[in-house]
């Protein structure tokens, strides 16, 4: 329904961000381009008649409604874009996430290794300990 250029130039071009009039607009076009398409009798008379008028009309009115899809499919493309974070977004937050976790981790290391400390200071005094009374014997 729609072609490459249209995507690309959605894709790329962060104005082109349709409004919820917009999207108004273009459900009205549809329903404006597809209403004349309707009524079966009428296309039957043109299907039998001899005016190539008649058609001329019926492929109008399908190009209008055709046109009106397309202007519609892109902004709901738009919207879809808008909800997705973009790539940068992305790397940001499992940047953000990494660092909040080397965070953590820093401080629980920081807390094993006072731990430890405190162990080392137990374990030399208690040698200190055994070593004076090894030299009372």
């Amino acid at each position: 329904m729609i072609d490459m250029t249209e995507r690309h130039q959605l894709d790329t071009d962060p104005q082109v961000q349709p409004s919820k009039e917009d999207m108004i607009s273009y459900v009205m076009a549809l329903e404006a381009a597809l209403l004349p398409c309707l009524p079966a009798r009428e296309l039957q008379a043109i299907d039998r008649s001899p005016h190539p008028s008649h058609q001329i009309d019926v492929e109008r009115h399908a190009r209008d409604f055709m046109d009106a899809a397309k202007k519609l499919q892109l902004y709901f493309i738009g919207l879809q874009r808008e909800d997705q974070p973009t790539r940068a977004e992305t790397l940001r937050k499992e940047i953000a996430m990494m660092e909040e976790e080397l965070k953590v981790k820093s401080e629980l290391i920081s807390k094993q290794e006072k731990l430890i400390q405190g162990w080392e200071i137990e374990l030399k005094d208690q040698l200190d300990k055994h070593n004076i009374e090894l030299e009372k014997v």
